[in-house]
């Protein structure tokens, strides 16, 4: 399940990006337009401008802009900063691999089949941008 943290983070950069003309965006602007926790929203934005993501500005008039260009940061990244891995299953994982415990044949597992096919079918609509949602 998508945590609210990846989703407000999403929400966040797509107001900034529907907002460019008036960057920078405040967080209490972002945060009273999109009826996100201010405090929770002030800790995404850490996290986002940590990772190069966005940028701030100090200043009575200051807010948060992008330094990447927003067509290149993607919705798979943005998810896997705020939530870590994709996969539903440990074993499923690309970049978090872990064999299941109970686990008797990875190659004959059925259940591991079905997420492994979920992913596959998952990734490439998380590998599009957020300005094309």
């Amino acid at each position: 399940m998508l945590s609210r943290k990846a989703k407000y983070a999403i929400k966040a950069l797509l107001y900034i990006y529907d907002h460019h003309d008036q960057v920078p965006i405040s967080v209490k602007e972002i945060s009273e337009a999109k009826k996100i926790p201010y405090k929770f929203l002030e800790s995404i934005m850490n996290i986002l401008k940590q990772n190069r993501i966005i940028k701030s500005h100090r200043g009575p008039k200051g807010g948060y802009s992008f330094v990447m260009d927003p067509k290149d940061i993607t919705v798979v990244t943005i998810v896997r900063m705020m939530d870590g891995p994709i996969a539903l299953t440990t074993c499923t994982s690309e970049n978090f691999y872990e064999k299941c415990e109970e686990c008797i044949d990875e190659d004959t597992c059925r259940v591991r089949k079905i997420f492994l096919d979920l992913r596959a079918q998952m990734i490439p609509v998380l590998e599009r941008s957020i300005i094309e949602l």
